[in-house]
């Protein structure tokens, strides 16, 4: 099941895409919570993230991930319909 929206496909609700040719956001998910359904564009493109842990992963990497976290605690807060959600989930 493919789902066009605003020019995009997507496989499906809450499937975050990788967006190599966009100039500034790396990732795209159309999320869908209720009957709400909303397009977020997230990630800096190029960014290099911590991504997910790691074993013998570096002390700064490990306090780039606890920064990030703690900086948008309040919008993760907001749950599926919030960028700052689905960087932590995808690329936190």
């Amino acid at each position: 099941m493919s789902i066009e929206y605003r020019g995009e496909t997507f496989s499906g609700y809450n499937q975050p895409k990788r967006t190599p040719k966009h100039p500034t956001k790396s990732h795209v998910v159309l999320a869908k919570e209720g009957d709400q359904i909303k397009m977020i564009r997230f990630g800096e493109q190029g960014a290099s993230t911590a991504g997910k842990p790691k074993a013998g992963e570096s002390d700064a990497m490990k306090a780039k991930r606890k920064s990030f976290k703690a900086r948008h605690a309040k919008n993760i807060a907001r749950g599926k319909m919030s960028a700052a959600w689905w960087a932590n989930s995808v690329k936190w």
